[in-house]
């Protein structure tokens, strides 16, 4: 059997829309399913429309709870003190890691402004 070239039943996709509502109440009978439903749609359409990329979101919505539960354990481990990150060589590398990447954008930002002064104290 061959396949349509318009896609997968081009018909289905516009009347769904309507239907959508009516699927969240089917389910258990929660109109809060319905305004999370409304919600995650408006968050997609405005990701969309900025271009911004959905995969960070998610990522982060998988090991947020992961590092949640790694942090508090780490504290309960050093009795609450914030030092236990900063005591061992691995975290140090980690952390100067992290640093690295947080500055990096803002290192082209530094290059103009000195351009900038540079060309203000000439004149």
């Amino acid at each position: 059997m061959g396949q349509n070239p318009e896609g997968p039943l081009p018909g289905l996709v516009p009347s769904d829309p309507p239907l959508l509502p009516d699927r969240g109440l089917q389910s258990d009978n929660n109109p809060v399913e319905i305004g999370l439903m409304l919600l995650f749609g408006v968050l997609g359409y405005l990701m969309k429309k900025f271009k911004y990329d959905g995969a960070p979101l998610v990522l982060a919505m998988v090991l947020g709870p992961l590092m949640d539960n790694s942090l508090r354990q780490s504290l309960l481990m050093s009795g609450g003190s914030g030092t236990i990150f900063f005591t061992r060589p691995i975290c140090l590398v980690i952390l100067g890691v992290v640093a690295l990447i947080l500055l990096l954008p803002v290192l082209p930002l530094i290059s103009r402004i000195r351009k900038t002064v540079e060309k203000t104290e000439e004149n």
